[in-house]
């Protein structure tokens, strides 16, 4: 037995709709949270200042740059959104921390 065909849904206006784990994924991430993955994704492929293209972008500094992507990569939407960056960006912060209390530990 052949299953059946599926309907696309389109929207109003003739668009395709979100698909529904994009949806989930933006729940609970503003606009902002958005800007910061999408930076985030973006910024992989590029060589170059990033600072100052965090300051041009987002009118902030690199270190409360940080200090937002630190939360918003906290955020299970974030997860749900974009799990593969999310994880990296984790992977790298847990890195760094690790690397900064070896240097700080007092030595044997």
């Amino acid at each position: 037995m052949a299953e059946p065909e599926r309907v696309r849904e389109t929207a109003a206006d003739g668009a395709d709709p979100a698909p529904e784990e994009t949806r989930r994924g933006c729940a609970g991430l503003s606009d902002r949270d958005l800007a910061v993955l999408e930076f985030e994704r973006r910024w992989l492929k590029h060589n170059g200042a990033k600072e100052q293209a965090i300051r041009d972008q987002f009118g902030l500094s690199a270190a409360r740059y940080y200090q937002m992507l630190g939360g918003v990569i906290e955020k299970p939407a974030a997860l749900v959104r974009d799990p593969v960056l999310v994880r990296r960006l984790q992977r790298v912060r847990a890195a760094r921390l690790a690397a900064r209390t070896a240097r700080l530990r007092p030595p044997h």
